[in-house]
């Protein structure tokens, strides 16, 4: 099962965690420029400032050293003196904010609706869907999928029946330790935040502070050590404790069996195992929860967070709507809503959808294969996350895809990404990654990316979720610029474009653990967009 809901790393994640080509010439419309290749010798990333880490995705590897994009230099040097035409971009995903401060300008609207009238007014049977489609109405919470399987047996084969069990099987041993080390943790937590709240006189303290305490008793060191561990983890204290407690009850209601016992789709009301009953949903692209569309808020941010405007970070792209398509739960997506939502971004002009989602077993797999074809028919590029379980999808099942046998593809519009560490180095492969030489096909960066988050924030998120978009932002930037270029050419510009890795790299975050690059995507390079928006010239003007 692919840890992708969300596909940012969980809490219980991190604590299982410890801690070159010649230049080629190609012409741009002003000058000749010269792409950008891996720099010779390597460097460890020793600090990074606040301000850089923000951003980091859009720094440039040669200048900066640091496994970026080149967004800044694109923009500076290929795009100041052009001209792109709008592109929508589908955001499939768990809802987006539209209401955000830095994304509402960006938010896609349904010029054929009125808005509020209760008609289907361009009778494309989706009733006032004025930014987009809701297809989980006032659903949040869901089963996995080999939960559902188990529940109903005769939803696959018998083959795959077994594989959902002894893979439930497993899920329940690895339930019973992670509950003890989720009630040894959150006991941590609480003892060693108790003292340090006593010692500093108020409730919430810094990391620096904590670092700054002086003491020769050997109670405070112990506590200073493990409240410097817990503010590793990136969020808040308070926020930690929620957000384990919240893990453990999760294992609870796995270890008995009430989980099993729910039917969470009653609400949405349709048949999920019925793919003609289409009228269900709602135009609520938010969702019941605003806080729980914070993974595709974060998503939308990454491609399309207003530029340049001193709040929050910046998106890649500059010249986009964003459709949103609620799809994704808090568990496993049904294979019908990913079906359907491919089919409404592209029937009301997405050009590029981002899909940061997945899971290992897929009953009706085939649904999602035919709008990935009907996607292709319509030349719309569909950008995939590859999935947060550190594994080889050559070999282990990821889906959606675009191979059935993980050989032969069955479209050529589908890019399927692996995340990045912002470490140039052999770290620069993030940990949870997966990976594989046949089916993900180019690598991007994933890690502490910064981006909106619901209610006007803003987070550092990481998974190959926010890999995904950022090529996503890469794709319609080149879309925008390059109209004419297929999604099947901008699909392989990103791939031959970038910035070719050629040395070994840690993988699944072993240190024992040391493959090539290259063996790792089937390019064997890195998204750059300075790399890819000259090569679209060039393609452009052939």
């Amino acid at each position: 099962m692919n840890s992708i809901k969300p596909i940012y790393i969980s809490v219980f994640a991190l604590l299982a965690l410890a801690g070159c080509g010649a230049s080629k010439q190609i012409s741009s419309s002003t000058a000749t420029a010269t792409a950008i290749s891996a720099p010779l010798n390597i460097k460890k990333v020793v600090s990074i400032s606040e301000n850089d880490l923000k951003r980091w995705s859009h720094l440039d590897i040669v200048k900066d050293t640091i496994p970026g994009m080149s967004v800044d230099k694109a923009y500076a040097e290929l795009l100041k003196d052009k001209k792109g035409v709008k592109v929508i971009v589908g955001i499939v995903d768990s809802g987006v904010d539209i209401e955000h401060e830095d994304l509402k300008s960006v938010v896609w609207t349904n010029k054929k609706e009125i808005a509020g009238n209760g008609i289907d007014d361009d009778k494309n049977g989706y009733v006032d869907d004025i930014h987009g489609w809701n297809f989980l109405g006032d659903l949040t919470k869901e089963h996995y999928e080999y939960e559902r399987i188990i529940k109903s047996k005769n939803l696959v084969d018998e083959v795959t029946y077994h594989e959902a069990k002894t893979f439930s099987d497993t899920k329940m041993a690895d339930a019973a330790k992670g509950k003890a080390r989720s009630e040894q943790m959150l006991m941590a937590l609480n003892e060693n935040d108790g003292i340090l709240v006593k010692h500093f006189g108020k409730s919430v303290y810094t990391i620096e502070e904590v670092k700054a305490i002086v003491s020769k008793e050997t109670e405070m060191q112990k506590s200073k050590a493990a409240m410097e561990q817990m503010f590793s983890y990136g969020m808040p204290i308070a926020e930690l404790k929620v957000a384990v407690q919240k893990q453990l009850n999760g294992f609870d209601t796995l270890l008995n069996g009430e989980n099993l016992k729910i039917d969470y789709r009653k609400v949405v009301g349709d048949n999920p195992e019925d793919i003609t009953d289409t009228k269900y949903g709602n135009n609520n692209v938010m969702g019941p929860d605003k806080n729980g569309i914070l993974h595709g808020t974060h998503v939308a941010g990454i491609v399309a967070q207003t530029r340049n405007n001193t709040i929050g970070g910046d998106g890649v792209a500059n010249n986009v709507e964003i459709l949103t398509v609620r799809a994704v739960p808090d568990g496993d997506e049904y294979d019908k809503d990913i079906a359907l939502g491919i089919r409404y971004a592209v029937d009301n002009g997405a050009k590029v959808i981002n899909g940061s989602f997945g899971k290992s077993f897929s009953p009706h797999k085939q649904w999602v294969y035919d709008a990935i074809k009907y996607a292709e028919k319509k030349d719309v590029l569909i950008v995939h996350a590859a999935g947060n379980d550190a594994k080889n999808i050559d070999t282990e099942n990821n889906f959606p895809n675009d191979s059935d046998d993980k050989v032969t593809e069955f479209a050529d519009n589908v890019i399927t990404i692996g995340a990045l560490n912002f470490e140039y180095g052999n770290k620069v492969v993030a940990r949870f990654s997966n990976f594989g030489k046949i089916n993900v096909d180019v690598f991007a960066p994933g890690v502490k990316i910064y981006a909106t988050t619901p209610n006007d924030s803003y987070k550092y998120l990481q998974g190959t979720s926010m890999a995904s978009p950022n090529v996503a932002g890469v794709a319609a930037l080149i879309r925008s610029y390059y109209p004419k270029l297929s999604a099947k050419q901008v699909k392989h510009i990103l791939m031959d474009s970038g910035v070719a890795i050629t040395t070994d790299v840690i993988v699944g975050g072993k240190p024992n653990d040391t493959r090539s690059f290259t063996t790792l995507s089937k390019s064997g390079k890195i998204v750059n967009a300075y790399n890819a928006l000259l090569m679209a010239e060039k393609m452009a003007k052939k």
